[in-house]
């Protein structure tokens, strides 16, 4: 299936228009015109969104590209945990920001490989935080806190589902 031209368009700017946390909002700020024509293409963006994702280093354009995917979790788009590969280069990221959308990537998705890496990130904002305007430990913690409960309510009440 091809993709609008003006969505992949959007998809190459990745980045753009995004206003990080600052003294006056504890939150990042998205183009929100782009992301939900992004958001109509559903999973025909996943590989182009993926693509950028692979190649990019610019803190913005990953930060767009975590946004649009987390969105289209809420939606519904399917194949997003198959991503993990691509998801894993950040992480390592210092980025609280980056953290924070990872997190909430991984508590939609659970991809088990996921969990070393996010209690890594909670350990290292631990130490060192690094955050002037929200503390990333609450979006890591409550991923957290998601495999635990989904993964233990799967073993604590397999025994009652005979």
């Amino acid at each position: 299936m091809q993709i609008n031209p003006i969505v992949a368009f959007g998809i190459q700017h990745l980045g753009k228009n995004v206003k990080s946390a600052n003294s006056t909002k504890n939150y990042c700020c998205f183009d929100k015109e782009k992301t939900d024509k992004i958001l109509q293409e559903r999973e025909t963006a996943l590989p182009y969104i993926e693509n950028i994702l692979k190649t990019t280093s610019d803190t913005r354009s990953i930060l767009d590209g975590l946004y649009i995917l987390n969105r289209m979790l809420d939606i519904g788009v399917k194949g997003i945990d198959k991503m993990y590969p691509t998801l894993s280069r950040f992480n390592n990221s210092d980025s609280p920001d980056i953290q924070v959308m990872l997190s909430g990537i991984y508590r939609k998705t659970l991809v088990p490989d996921a969990f070393g890496p996010l209690n890594r990130m909670l350990i290292k904002q631990i130490i060192n935080p690094n955050s002037l305007y929200f503390d990333p430990t609450e979006e890591i913690g409550g991923a957290l806190l998601e495999y635990i409960r989904n993964y233990s309510a799967k073993n604590g009440y397999k025994n009652s589902l005979k």
